[in-house]
């Protein structure tokens, strides 16, 4: 196993990125994540990212390297990275943007049992969906406007754009969906009978629909 592989998720990696940059405590962390906007591809919460940290240090990734303290605030412990955690982020990254990995999100499984709801149900559903993909679409362009503005080098935002490609896809495929449903070019059972895959004779997986 690579070195911290195990510790490494997608906070791991973001937490070690940031002290790739420069030492800090894991308040500044969040801070710096959330003002990046980094919290709309890694979910970041305090208590999650103090754990993480909590992980990484065990695992030698990471370690304490000061504190401070501010006003009557707690004292609060300042992480730099170790050369153990630099190589086992550089490898991390490097692994998964060379393998295209299973990632199991939860909209493609609603997709996939969406026949078990109304036409009415699933459009009705999905008009809602593409408003908050829209919305997202629109926030992606504001991003990017900012970090143009400010002359940011795109090698720090290039995800902006992969994200704004996913979701335009997404929103295309979703409202000819739509379109589909309602003017029947695709057919939409009601509440159709389902044999169940243990029962079929071959033990195929695949699901049936026994047609009235």
């Amino acid at each position: 196993m690579k070195p911290g592989r195990r510790a490494l998720g997608p906070l791991g990696i973001a937490v070690l990125a940031l002290l790739f940059e420069r030492p800090m405590h894991p308040y500044e962390m969040v801070q710096v994540l959330q003002q990046r906007h980094e919290d709309r591809i890694v979910k970041v919460r305090p208590g999650s990212l103090y754990h993480t940290v909590g992980r990484l240090e065990d695992a030698k990734l990471l370690r304490a390297c000061g504190t401070d303290r501010a006003g009557n605030r707690p004292e609060r412990t300042t992480y730099e990275i170790t050369a153990v955690g630099r190589a086992a982020l550089t490898s991390r990254v490097g692994e998964i943007l060379g393998t295209a990995e299973r990632e199991y999100p939860l909209f493609p499984v609603a997709l996939a049992e969406a026949h078990n709801l109304t036409a009415e149900d699933v459009t009705r559903q999905l008009r809602r969906r593409i408003e908050s993909i829209e919305a997202d679409i629109a926030e992606y362009d504001a991003l990017t406007a900012g970090a143009e503005s400010r002359a940011v080098p795109r090698v720090f935002w290039i995800v902006i754009g992969y994200l704004r490609t996913q979701a335009e896809a997404e929103d295309q495929f979703l409202r000819n969906l739509v379109e589909e449903i309602g003017n029947g070019d695709l057919p939409w059972p009601g509440t159709p009978p389902f044999i169940n895959p243990s029962e079929l004779p071959d033990g195929s997986k695949e699901k049936s629909r026994v047609n009235s």
